[in-house]
């Protein structure tokens, strides 16, 4: 269940990603060549590419693929990365409830209003419903995370070290008298 959760949600950001570089793309072709435009693709291109940005966090979350700085970290025992760990995460969780209440409040709002969204015919609401719906799935995603700390799978959230990467990359780089001849 949780291979097909995940191609459904790689398959949406997929189709977030595709259809504002197709917009953008249009929408360039439209100027450059045929001296035109669409008014509203500016504006779907913005709405997208925050859609994008919500449910790719919640992905980074749950992938572990954001970066994170850990080097001070990881000088504690196991034991003590769990601790600090679960407060990290706790932090986090606090911040983006906080986040999402305010996301919620600003929605309520719009939705009390009733404002379209500047160039497109859709009310403004129904696009930013996303902010919720996003620090929603982060939270989610923390709380997951949390658990396989507590579980003791893991003792810290494992985000991208890319220092460590392109330090083992070098390591296992050829040395010039190991090359074959």
């Amino acid at each position: 269940m949780s291979k097909i959760i995940d191609y459904i949600e790689e398959g949406f950001i997929a189709l977030l990603l595709t259809a504002m570089t197709v917009v953008t793309f249009s929408q360039v072709v439209a100027r450059y060549v045929f001296n035109s435009g669409a008014v509203w693709a500016l504006e779907l291109s913005t709405y997208l590419f925050a859609w994008l940005v919500m449910f790719g966090a919640a992905y980074c979350v749950k992938k572990g693929i954001h970066i994170g700085i850990d080097a001070f970290v990881n000088l504690f025992a196991a034991k003590v990365r769990r601790y600090i760990t679960l407060l990290s995460i706790s932090l986090c969780m606090l911040y983006c409830g906080i986040l999402f209440k305010g996301s919620w409040d600003y929605v309520a709002k719009l939705k009390k209003i009733g404002l379209e969204a500047e160039d497109m015919p859709i009310l403004e609401w129904q696009i930013k419903i996303i902010l919720p719906i996003g620090f929603a799935l982060i939270f989610y995603r923390l709380i997951e995370v949390a658990w396989k700390v507590i579980k003791g799978e893991v003792d810290s959230m494992h985000f991208v070290n890319e220092t460590r990467e392109l330090l083992d990359e070098i390591d296992h780089s050829p040395k010039p008298e190991q090359e074959v001849k």
